[in-house]
């Protein structure tokens, strides 16, 4: 078997934190083909002669109307069924080219979130879980547009702790039908969708049970009722309103999955809303950084464009690196995606049992990425918005709903707490299982920060021989404090939460330097070093970021639960592990962000 070959088959989720990476095993946007890349362009090119043009308009729309019928016409163009496979009318495309789907849109706003709501949310759940007749009914529809999908899961009492709403499912004397009653809220295209997808409890003999079960609901079955679209800060076109169930009579044939299956549905669809959301934000942060450049080499002060200026220079650099960094990890993730998807069919699971089985096994990285995008978006439009100076915070100017639209995406799909929080637990459930081994490298590591350290030389000369003994350095220390957090705290380590998110931070940085070292690796493969300097300026830039937050983080934590001498070692430890060879980054960055201004545009 292949190098490459093997690496696709032992991929786990989480596993790279202990584990050294070969750059065999990420793919990376420069490995697109033309048709994907087409696809994209396609995408694109809608964007700008349909949204981008009327985004006031839509802003301000009085009706779901005009929502709807721009879904209608990028139904029309097959956006809306990229993932639905093709004998369901859709296009079937691999997870990755869904994910430069989700990019390519991203850029759209308020129409963003209505796609996405639709093609995620709102129909992967009946593609994933549906029976052959449930796919068989709705797919076709919906990967046309001539339905519209929502989903209907969040209550006035029930956001981050999902499984506590009191939705109630009741099954009718004659047995053919559940009646739905209960109140939703923050329905994204509540307005206009023709299918819903509901989460109540089954209520039966007075008992109701634990777990939630999903069901399938059609606008026309009547008892569906909604308030006025909800006032927001951001994604003001986006239909967004609180549903009403009174007794809402669904076939019992349309449950989705069993009986109580509704949180595990609901878990592994966010599942995919998480990574898809990083593609999203990627995309509008390239937006708002080619409206940054732009803008910085017309606008004139002292006689010379501000693009002269090297505090705007470190923020266009800063920019480009961190959405470099973005990209290179969420594609990371894709492609591992896409690579268990054929390794579970291979060993014979169906394409569904495939995709979500896939999905379960990388939700860590998923989590780690929704932060990760959610943040970098915020940071460029922040920057975005500064770099306007004063027409920045104009409404007439780009940068106000760029500014007001991202905001949201750190509370979408589980806040940005919450998903910190599920990647450490996540990662401390698997060790527990015996899935991966944490504790093991943990400890070695502790032994390791009692001996003397090797200052010899490295004879490894090998291209970012350096950088990868950082990475691995930066995983010693993420190691080193979840080790000794978990002696000190053991199974209270859940009430720490300052402490996991602290590690959390720590993991999310050494997961999207690692990713954006192994894409500028594979990128020289391919065209060569000379091709890539300014990537490789790029990648240093971003580790040397990750170093310094590595460090934060992790002072944070020890300073949080050790002390006398353990504090004193593990303090010792962590300056150890968080070393990087000083570099000229004024420069380096200067370089990424001349290369922006020349061409006027993002080039990476």
């Amino acid at each position: 078997m292949a190098v490459a070959e093997a690496n696709k088959t032992s991929i786990k989720g989480g596993e790279f934190l202990i584990k050294e990476t070969l750059s065999s095993q990420i793919f990376i946007p420069e490995e697109f083909t033309e048709e994907q890349r087409m696809i994209a362009d396609t995408c694109r090119e809608f964007l700008g002669k349909e949204i981008w043009p009327i985004l006031d308009e839509i802003d301000h729309a009085k009706s779901p109307e005009l929502i709807s019928g721009l879904m209608d016409k990028a139904g029309e163009l097959g956006l809306l069924g990229t993932a639905v496979p093709e004998e369901y009318g859709g296009f079937g495309m691999n997870f990755n080219t869904s994910m430069l789907v989700a990019e390519a849109t991203g850029a759209g706003n308020s129409f963003s979130v209505a796609l996405s709501a639709h093609t995620g949310i709102g129909t992967l759940p009946i593609l994933y879980y549906g029976n052959e007749a449930q796919k068989s009914k709705y797919l076709p529809k919906l990967a046309t547009g001539e339905w519209k999908a929502a989903y209907c899961l969040t209550e006035p009492d029930s956001g981050s702790d999902a499984n506590s709403g009191k939705t109630k499912a009741i099954l009718t004397s004659d047995g053919q039908h559940y009646a739905i009653t209960g109140q939703k809220m923050w329905i994204t295209n509540g307005g206009f969708a023709d299918v819903f997808i509901v989460f109540a409890k089954i209520e039966e003999n007075g008992q109701t049970d634990k777990n939630l079960s999903a069901f399938i609901i059609e606008k026309s079955s009547g008892g569906i009722t909604m308030n006025a679209p909800e006032h927001k800060m951001g994604i003001k076109g986006s239909d967004t309103r609180q549903i009403f169930f009174n007794d809402c009579l669904v076939p019992v044939e349309n449950m989705l999955s069993e009986r109580g299956n509704g949180f595990k549905i609901a878990v592994n669809i966010l599942n995919i809303g998480r990574i898809k959301l990083a593609a999203a934000a990627l995309g509008g942060a390239k937006r708002v950084t080619q409206q940054a450049i732009a803008y910085a080499n017309e606008r004139k002060q002292f006689g010379t464009a501000i693009s002269q200026f090297g505090a705007i220079k470190h923020k266009l650099a800063e920019m480009a690196t961190q959405m470099f960094a973005s990209e290179s990890a969420s594609y990371r993730v894709g492609q591992n995606i896409d690579d268990l998807i054929s390794t579970f069919q291979e060993k014979g699971m169906s394409d569904a049992e495939s995709k979500l089985k896939a999905l379960e096994e990388l939700a860590i990285e998923c989590a780690i990425m929704k932060v990760h995008g959610s943040e970098v978006l915020d940071f460029v439009v922040d920057e975005g918005v500064q770099i306007y100076g004063g027409m920045g915070f104009s409404a007439d100017a780009p940068m106000d709903r760029a500014y007001r639209d991202s905001r949201i995406n750190r509370i979408f799909e589980g806040t940005n707490e919450i998903n910190r929080l599920l990647v450490v637990d996540m990662l401390l459930k698997r060790a527990m299982k015996g899935q991966i081994d944490l504790m093991g490298p943990a400890m070695a590591v502790g032994k390791e920060i009692m001996s003397i350290p090797d200052f010899s030389m490295s004879e490894d000369e090998t291209l970012f021989a350096a950088e990868k003994k950082v990475i691995q350095n930066l995983k010693k220390a993420a190691l080193m404090v979840a080790g000794a957090a978990v002696q000190k705290f053991m199974m209270k380590l859940s009430e720490e939460q300052e402490i996991i998110m602290n590690l959390a931070d720590m993991v999310i940085e050494i997961y999207a330097a690692e990713s954006v070292l192994l894409r500028v690796e594979k990128r020289i493969e391919l065209l060569g070093a000379d091709a890539n300097k300014l990537h490789q300026d790029m990648a240093i830039i971003y580790l040397h970021r990750a170093v310094e937050k590595v460090n934060n983080a992790g002072r944070a934590a020890i300073t949080s639960f050790a002390e006398s001498d353990e504090l004193g070692v593990m303090l010792m430890g962590l300056k150890r592990f968080t070393k990087i060879e000083p570099v000229n980054l004024k420069d380096a960055r200067r370089s990424v962000a001349d290369e922006l201004i020349a061409r006027n545009d993002y080039v990476f």
